[in-house]
């Protein structure tokens, strides 16, 4: 499977085309910045920082832009992949870093799917679960940040 993606149109153009990785990589990190920038103040928020900024108002437009966000990192981040991916698969690091992204989309999607997500963005205050839930997120897709960095020292 893993020589079958290496031999993909798209791993022969990002090998054979310092433009298309370019591409490719900065729009990776522009969905990075896109989910990081819009989950962390949504967690914290939810968590109990900046109490006067309304959660009904900004909870929508935050995780949709989280959403756009880790679309296109999991997009381009395949189509990164692609080029090694023998490599990647074989690294702790990326290892790490997938098992860390599972459990944050989890945990998001267990979230958003919480009787206490609708009475939030209904104007309700977070209940402690959803506090920690909220906290464990940002420690979660932090950690996927740094594991992504790690890649490349292993």
């Amino acid at each position: 499977m893993l020589d079958l993606l290496a031999a993909s149109p798209i791993a022969a153009l990002l090998r054979g085309s310092g433009t298309a990785y370019l591409l490719v990589n900065a729009s990776h990190i522009l969905g990075i910045a896109l989910l990081i920038g819009s989950i962390l103040p949504l967690d914290l928020r939810l968590a109990g920082a900046f109490p006067r900024t309304p959660l009904p108002a900004i909870a929508p437009l935050l995780r949709a832009t989280a959403l756009a966000g880790i679309a296109l990192a999991v997009i381009t981040g395949f189509a990164l992949f692609t080029v090694n991916p023998t490599d990647y698969a074989t690294n702790p690091a990326f290892r790490i870093k997938l098992l860390l992204l599972v459990l944050a989309v989890l945990n998001a999607a267990l979230v958003t799917r919480s009787p206490a997500w609708s009475q939030v963005l209904a104007g309700a205050a977070p209940t402690p679960g959803l506090r920690l839930m909220a906290a464990l997120s940002a420690l979660l897709w932090l950690s996927i940040l740094l594991a992504g960095r790690w890649i490349g020292f292993l």
